[in-house]
């Protein structure tokens, strides 16, 4: 039987908050010779439960990533949140599902953190109920950064506002899409600024419509600089789906059905309706030596 540290939460951005319940995991599970894991959900409680659409910071795989790649808890138990799981008393959460069913033998939770049926387990009763069934028990204060608490809450607002160098800041790494790269209309090529198209997974926030420096890790390990539009390309296009197109620098391949990791840095400007192709080109060439000039790679 595999014993296991378990850490609590929705996790979405990965964020500062995040890390020092994610850390706090890593080093317990040590001590103990156990597997460090997250117990975690496929889409938010609050969206189940209102019926209400919530956008994320990130799809579940992007989620499962950052926790893997950024801290090394590979064991992410990424369950249902489904009527079962939302009428689930609060006690019996913790003695027949995390303990029972997933073997946990500690358990680390932020100080926020509430579970069970109409979310009447709080940190207080976690450390209590712990106690009981002879648990280890964490819970991790608040963590600030520029003197904010730093929650997905704020993060999510501070990139529908396309401030994602401040972001990334309270993220405490670039903000994150992975995508499958899918064919666009081809009209970067007849210019000679070819782009990858990365489609927005489902319940993903947009960020603020604009032109972004980022950075792509394709599957061959190698990254590039990236010149990354956000929105509906009004240059060349009439339509309201968002897209985000991305014109990889020093990059000459096919990437189509191929999996890409784009990592936003920087907000370049807003996006903009040139009256010619010519003049989209232009700008995109200022774009390019802007990012440059970042050393991003």
């Amino acid at each position: 039987m595999k014993q296991r540290v378990i850490a609590l939460g929705f996790f979405d951005g990965v964020h500062l908050g995040h890390a020092a319940l994610l850390r706090r995991t890593v080093e317990e599970a040590a001590r103990r010779g156990c597997t460090p894991a997250v117990f975690t959900f496929d889409r938010p409680p609050k969206e189940v439960v209102t019926g209400i659409p919530s956008p994320l910071i990130n799809s579940p795989e992007d989620r499962r990533n950052l926790i893997s790649r950024l801290y090394g808890i590979h064991d992410v138990l990424m369950v249902p949140f489904d009527h079962e799981m939302m009428t689930t008393p609060w006690d019996r959460y913790i003695s027949d599902l995390l303990v029972k069913r997933y073997h946990a033998v500690h358990l680390v939770a932020g100080h926020d953190h509430h579970f069970g049926f109409k979310n009447e387990g709080s940190p207080e009763l976690l450390v209590q109920k712990c106690a009981e069934l002879g648990l280890g028990c964490d819970i991790v204060p608040k963590v600030e950064q520029l003197g904010i608490t730093v929650s997905s809450t704020y993060i999510r607002r501070l990139l529908e506002l396309g401030q994602v160098d401040r972001a990334n800041q309270f993220l405490g790494h670039p903000h994150t899409l992975t995508q499958i790269v899918r064919h666009g209309r081809r009209i970067g090529r007849t210019i000679g600024i070819p782009t990858i198209n990365l489609e927005l997974p489902p319940h993903v926030l947009a960020l603020s419509h604009g032109v972004y420096a980022t950075r792509a890790f394709l599957p061959d390990g190698t990254c590039r600089a990236g010149v990354t539009n956000v929105g509906t390309r009004p240059t060349v296009n009439n339509g309201t789906d968002v897209t985000v197109e991305t014109y990889l620098l020093d990059f000459d391949g096919d990437l189509y059905g191929q999996t890409v990791r784009l990592e936003f840095c920087l907000r370049l400007r807003d996006e903009v309706r040139f009256d010619s192709l010519d003049a989209l080109k232009s700008e995109i060439a200022d774009d390019e030596r802007r990012v440059r000039a970042l050393h991003l790679v």
